[in-house]
């Protein structure tokens, strides 16, 4: 399948598809190698890219950067729909039992990938989770990578989903992918928390009327007023320059 093209945002380039074409391009890599990895855009993650030179190239060097935050979708030319972590990772389980797709789960707290994995196998009878593995909070370093390349060596997946926050799963993706014997690592997030159980999710009309950040920072003020209450508003501020051509910001 053709890799969409893509738009700017905060110079990162988001892929323009929806959410069937991501899942379809997914399932069209299986057993290719080296890894890709695709990374899902929120406002938050292109706020954090837009300081951070290093962050906006892993988003750009990507197999997809998805729209995953509405406002990024809004942004999009005709045709783009959300392309969510936790949806697409639905999606890809669901559809990826038809041709033997193998998934590893990689995050989580302790237990989470786990009790992920069990809720997915009941939900999707079928479906192949060659492994899991919770790594230690602090951010992955060499050591995390080497373990999970060794596990990954023997559980042979096609899919490895990330679950470590961003930007930390973007910067470990970006560094390691093309080391680790795997098809496409893709970082979901809040999706290990949300599909295990451990965390609520928000209402389906508030995920499609942009209203998601609201549920989300009600349940945990505290580790997300930041991203939210700072990061939110430098998001609507930096668009609304680029939009009306008071700042430029290159895809570099």
């Amino acid at each position: 399948m053709a890799v969409p093209p893509r738009y700017n945002v905060l110079g990162v380039g988001v892929s323009a598809l929806d959410l069937d074409q991501a899942r379809d391009l997914v399932i069209s890599r299986k057993s290719e190698r080296p890894a890709g990895y695709i990374c899902c855009a929120t406002a938050h993650g292109l706020v954090e890219a837009r300081g951070d030179p290093a962050l906006r190239h892993i988003y750009n060097e990507s197999f997809l950067t998805t729209p995953d935050g509405m406002p990024v979708v809004w942004l999009g030319p005709p045709g783009v729909s959300r392309v969510y972590g936790p949806d697409l990772m639905l999606e890809v389980c669901a559809a990826g039992r038809a041709v033997g797709l193998r998934h590893f789960l990689f995050g989580g707290l302790e237990g989470v990938a786990q009790r992920l994995g069990e809720r997915l196998s009941e939900q999707f009878p079928g479906i192949r989770i060659v492994g899991t593995h919770t790594p230690p909070v602090q951010e992955p370093d060499d050591r995390t990578a080497a373990a999970l390349r060794e596990q990954l060596a023997t559980a042979k997946p096609d899919v490895v989903w990330i679950g470590l926050g961003s930007p930390k799963q973007e910067r470990f993706m970006g560094k390691y992918a093309a080391t680790m014997d795997a098809s496409l690592l893709i970082g979901v997030g809040a999706a290990f928390d949300f599909h295990s159980g451990r965390i609520r999710q928000a209402p389906r009309w508030m995920q499609r009327s942009g209203l998601e950040w609201l549920f989300r920072l009600g349940n945990e003020p505290r580790r997300l007023g930041h991203r939210y209450l700072v990061n939110n508003p430098r998001f609507l501020a930096a668009v609304i320059a680029q939009k009306i051509g008071l700042r430029k910001y290159p895809v570099d």
